[in-house]
């Protein structure tokens, strides 16, 4: 590939899979040192594993549960400690979370709020006394359409999306003078594992997937490499006078009237 991160140091959470692992993979590619982390060790290290081969960057992995700010602490010391600087952030790490509101109980909502929001929170607030001091600092962070527009049936997931945009527009404006950026990106459909289970999930598969193309204007599924193409073009100093700024990546969907 290119060499559009050549050396920088990129903390990648929700690395194992899915767009977490096409984000670590095209950094990779492009020449960056990713910190890759996940809950998940095993599937975490056979993405290490497969990702071996890729010679102009490296990986370096570690288990890490971003609603433990313990452990981020951990390995954002460690990073510093081995290459004295941390240049890009990704806030990848979240999970779906949808219940009735009349139904729901107060786990399901700490849940979707650690993961979706504190999580993201927790990392960016370990990583900026570092930034500050380098004076320069990159965070994206992965939001989703339900950050703007609300679908039914997918409470409380769209509250921590709209509140992670919010988080990356005042972090945004609050460091902007010390050459520090925060960006976010908000992905549509995405044809990642997850998607993929629910889709298998269903009595009919492929009706179920057509089903779901057809409601987009492209008439086909988001891929995470798509994704991870933004995420490079946002982590780069090619973008660096873009800040506060979210790019939506779903086909156009979001700006269609349906039900």
């Amino acid at each position: 590939m290119g060499n559009r991160l050549d050396n920088k140091i990129a903390i990648v959470t929700g690395s194992a899979r899915g767009i977490g692992k096409a984000i670590t993979k095209l950094f990779m590619q492009e020449g960056a040192i990713v910190i890759a982390t996940d809950k998940d060790v095993a599937e975490l290290e056979k993405t290490a594993k497969e990702f071996s081969s890729i010679k102009n960057g490296r990986i370096l992995t570690y288990e890490v549960d971003i609603t433990n700010k313990t452990h981020i602490e951990s390995v954002v010391k460690k990073t510093i400690e081995q290459f004295n600087r941390i240049d890009i952030l990704i806030n990848n790490a979240g999970k779906n979370v949808f219940e009735d509101p009349m139904n729901i109980t107060s786990e399901q909502w700490e849940l979707c709020y650690n993961l979706n929001l504190k999580g993201s929170w927790n990392c960016s607030q370990t990583v900026l006394p570092f930034f500050i001091k380098q004076q320069y600092g990159n965070v994206v962070n992965i939001a989703s359409v339900h950050g703007h527009k609300i679908i039914k049936d997918c409470f409380p997931y769209p509250v921590f999306k709209h509140g992670l945009i919010g988080l990356t527009n005042s972090l945004a404006i609050q460091y902007a003078s010390q050459n520090i950026r925060f960006n976010s990106i908000s992905p549509g459909l995405i044809l990642t594992p997850a998607i993929e289970d629910s889709f298998n999930a269903s009595p009919n598969p492929e009706a179920e997937k057509k089903e779901q193309e057809d409601i987009l204007p492209c008439k086909r599924i988001g891929t995470p490499e798509e994704v991870a193409h933004t995420a490079l073009f946002l982590a780069s100093d090619e973008a660096r006078f873009i800040n506060a700024t979210d790019i939506l990546i779903d086909g156009g969907r979001s700006k269609i009237y349906h039900d």
